[in-house]
Parts: C-alpha cells; sequence; structure tokens
C-alpha cells in the first residue's frame, strides 16, 4: 500500500499563492515601468567626428624613378644627355662663400642636403662619369631605380631600420600570404635633393568611450565678518 501523501495546510497554501502573487505583481511592475520610461532616457553620447582622410591616404608623397617606370610615365627629364654632352661632364659653379650655384636649367632644384653645404655637391650622388647612374661613396654604380642602395650607403643606420620595416612606409599585409607587400623607397618620402620632410600636423588621439567626467569646482570657503 501507497503512503497517503499529506495535503498541504491551508495556512502554508495561503502564504504560498501571496508569495506567487507577489513576485508576479513585482514583474508586472517592472515591465510598466520600462515601457513607460520611468527611468529615464539613456544618456545621449557626443557624436565622434571621422579622422580626416589625409591620416589614412597610403599614396606616397611622391614618385619615385621605379614608379614612374612601372606606369610607363614620361621619364624624359631623367635623360640628361638629351642637354649635356657625354664624356663631358658639366662643371660645377661656386659662389665666393663656395656655396653650390645651381643653373637655370635646373632651378626648381633645391640643395639643402644637410645643413653644412658639404653635401649639397651633385657628383656625391650623380656618376660624373655617366650621368644616367647613381654613384655610391665606395665607387658602386646604381641605376636610378636603385635609389634607396644609394641613400643606405651614407645613411647606414637608417638603410637597416628601413629594411627591418622600422623606418618608412609599408603598405599591404605583412603576411604575404595573405596578399601584397610593398616597401616605398626612400625618395617616396624625402626629396633627394631637400630631404628633411616638412612639419606635419599630428594625428588626433583615440576618442574614448564615454565622456570625461568634469571635475568639480572647488567651493570657496567661506569667511566671517
Amino acid at each position: 500500500m501507497s503512503p497517503v501523501s499529506q495535503r498541504p495546510q491551508p495556512k502554508a497554501l495561503r502564504r504560498t499563492n501571496k508569495v506567487l502573487l507577489g513576485v508576479t505583481l513585482g514583474f508586472f511592475a517592472l515591465g510598466g515601468a520600462m515601457v513607460a520610461g520611468n527611468w529615464g532616457q539613456p544618456t545621449v553620447r557626443p557624436s565622434i567626428p571621422l579622422v580626416d582622410p589625409s591620416f589614412l591616404e597610403q599614396t606616397a608623397w611622391r614618385k619615385s624613378y621605379a614608379d614612374l617606370d612601372r606606369e610607363k610615365a614620361d621619364l624624359s627629364d631623367f635623360q640628361c644627355y638629351v642637354c649635356h654632352e657625354k664624356k663631358n661632364p658639366p662643371p660645377l659653379r661656386y659662389d665666393d662663400q663656395h656655396v653650390l650655384v645651381v643653373p637655370d636649367e635646373h632651378s626648381d632644384i633645391k640643395m639643402a642636403h644637410g645643413t653644412h653645404n658639404r653635401n649639397n655637391l651633385c657628383y656625391n650622388c650623380h656618376n660624373e662619369g655617366n650621368l644616367l647612374t647613381f654613384s655610391t661613396r665606395d665607387g658602386n654604380e646604381l641605376q636610378f631605380a636603385e635609389s634607396s642602395r644609394l641613400c643606405g650607403s651614407c645613411h647606414g643606420p637608417n638603410y637597416r631600420d628601413w629594411e627591418a620595416g622600422v623606418h618608412g612606409r609599408m603598405n599591404g599585409f605583412w603576411d604575404h600570404k595573405l596578399g601584397e607587400f610593398k616597401r616605398l623607397d626612400c625618395v617616396n618620402c624625402h626629396n633627394p635633393h631637400s630631404p628633411k620632410i616638412p612639419t606635419r600636423k599630428p594625428a588626433p588621439p583615440p576618442h574614448p568611450l564615454h565622456p570625461p567626467i568634469e571635475p568639480e569646482a572647488p567651493v570657496a570657503a567661506k569667511t566671517t565678518p
């Protein structure tokens, strides 16, 4: 014979019903408060302005000879022997302060490679015996498309950093399996005759997720008259 189940006492049953009724009414009250918006509206965050597109631009400041060659662009400016004679390098002229005098034909060139004028000499980089090539400090002959190696012959630490990806600019993917990777040449950023880069406006800092809390102004102490 199965044991006879005991029915709950009327007093306990009434207490249980009151608890369930209270919980139900509480949920309805919370739902009504949410619908009515009794807790107020969420704080409207200030709109965050978009970053200036110039800071995201991947186009280089300047085009190198290698860029122009790949684009099949006009390379007539690099055909030195259209004006100059082969085996007869043009002589360099200096003023009374021993500063190089740039010919009128090259008046668009501003010589400012360094601050002491010792580097402002055409044949420090251009090959005197063959104006269609460069000449490094140790006498190696380089093509115009190898201009970064020419820079590295004097600026060794910068060139090592450039090869490692620390100095300069790279576009594309670090993982070459994901896509194209391109390291820009020195002359894509530096003008070889005036390599100092003009000062640029820095990019804005990251925007905070929440507006900063303004500190409360200190309360002035009351003085007794």
